[in-house]
């Protein structure tokens, strides 16, 4: 790996396919060096020849399956020990359209082990050296199913939601030691992702498949920005901003000594 990126070093999940092998793409073109996280050697292979070809930034590759615990912990591993990583993308996950009792449960438990448990080691794992060196960003791909769970499988949408509910969480706790965090929320993308959750992207309606390319310039645009939410279709972030002056109204009056007065319950 090379020492002389002045950007650091990123590590992207999921960096394979799809979003995440963009993701690595535009880093290298910001200057940073990579280590590329996937279960397919040959696909990672073949991008970190082309990107060290094409951009002249050094790359390894980890060949990990993070629905497994000794995947997991391989990777943990180089985030806790690396000084030189800067950034961490957690975009590793795995989708479904079925409604829930038409899902497999086994198919289900791994979802939630890839999108959740997964991501939360990896970020729990790097944050330490970040807040001890005072520099660091974590992105987090979670999906606009964080916010309409409606529109897809239920379990899919409440793992994004996690995401979303845990980089804001991160926000709060690590935003005033020098680390970044931001949470990506796509709206439908054209991605492979479409095709393994069993709902191929082309039978969706075209006006709302943005490109993958389309997607992650956006979602660094949003970083450049400085923004911890960033939903790259949203044309006006005012209306996100409302959503979350509403979200911030109801804090007041979520914890109280006694139930409110609409149940008509309650003892003195």
């Amino acid at each position: 790996m090379s020492n002389s990126s002045q950007q650091g070093v990123a590590v992207v999940t999921g960096a394979s396919s799809g979003i995440g092998a963009l993701y690595a793409d535009r880093l290298a073109r910001r200057g940073y060096d990579l280590v590329l996280v996937a279960r397919n050697r040959e696909r990672l292979e073949q991008l970190a020849a082309r990107i060290t070809s094409e951009t002249g930034r050094a790359v390894e590759i980890v060949p990990a399956d993070l629905d497994a615990d000794a995947g997991i912990g391989r990777v943990e591993a180089i985030l806790r020990d690396d000084p030189r990583i800067t950034m961490l993308v957690n975009n590793a996950g795995v989708g479904a359209a079925a409604p829930l009792l038409q899902s497999d449960p086994a198919r289900m438990a791994s979802m939630i082990q890839l999108n959740v448990v997964a991501l939360t080691r990896l970020t729990q794992a790097v944050a330490p050296g970040f807040v001890a060196r005072g520099k660091g960003a974590i992105i987090n791909v979670s999906s606009i199913a964080a916010v309409a769970p409606e529109i897809l499988n239920g379990v899919y949408g409440g793992t994004k939601a996690f995401v979303l509910a845990f980089t804001r969480s991160l926000q709060h706790e690590l935003g005033d030691k020098g680390v970044r965090v931001q949470a990506v929320l796509p709206g439908a993308t054209r991605t492979e992702f479409w095709d393994i959750a069993g709902h191929p992207a082309d039978n969706l309606p075209q006006s709302i498949v943005m490109s993958a390319d389309d997607m992650v310039d956006a979602a660094l645009a949003g970083f450049d920005m400085g923004e911890t939410i960033t939903i790259p279709s949203l044309p006006d972030a005012a209306d996100w901003d409302a959503y979350e002056t509403a979200r911030t109204a109801l804090k007041p009056n979520l914890s109280h000594s006694r139930p409110a007065a609409r149940f008509s319950v309650g003892h003195a």
